[in-house]
């Protein structure tokens, strides 16, 4: 998630939650046993929601993500008004990553902190 775009607790479980989803359906097509096993509790484990400075950290994370082989997908906010930083033009809200082992991520997840 970004830290530096005004989200009330609304509007970040919104995004959290397309995050999560988002990267769940893309290792449906990219890492379809990685997904089944996940669903079917084998490979189960937590979901942790960690802020970003900003975009440019968002993306970096997704290409390094994406070179690593991780199911992984970025998350547009389009459409929606909510004052100040969300005026109906598409801007870059979450990342997605997963489902993934600690291991797996933890050289992109390391500079972020758990949301407070």
């Amino acid at each position: 998630m970004r830290k530096d775009l005004e989200m009330g607790a609304g509007k970040l479980s919104a995004q959290s939650g397309h995050a999560y989803d988002d990267a769940l359906t893309a290792s449906e097509i990219t890492h379809p046993e990685r997904r089944k096993r996940y669903r079917n509790g084998v490979d189960g484990g937590s979901k942790v929601t960690l802020e970003a400075k900003n975009a440019n950290q968002l993306i970096r994370a997704y290409n390094e993500a994406r070179a690593a082989g991780l199911p992984c997908a970025i998350i547009v906010d389009q459409g929606h008004i909510y004052p100040p930083h969300f005026d109906g033009t598409p801007v870059i809200t979450a990342l997605g990553i997963g489902p993934v082992t600690k291991a797996e991520s933890k050289h992109i997840t390391k500079r972020f902190r758990c949301v407070k």
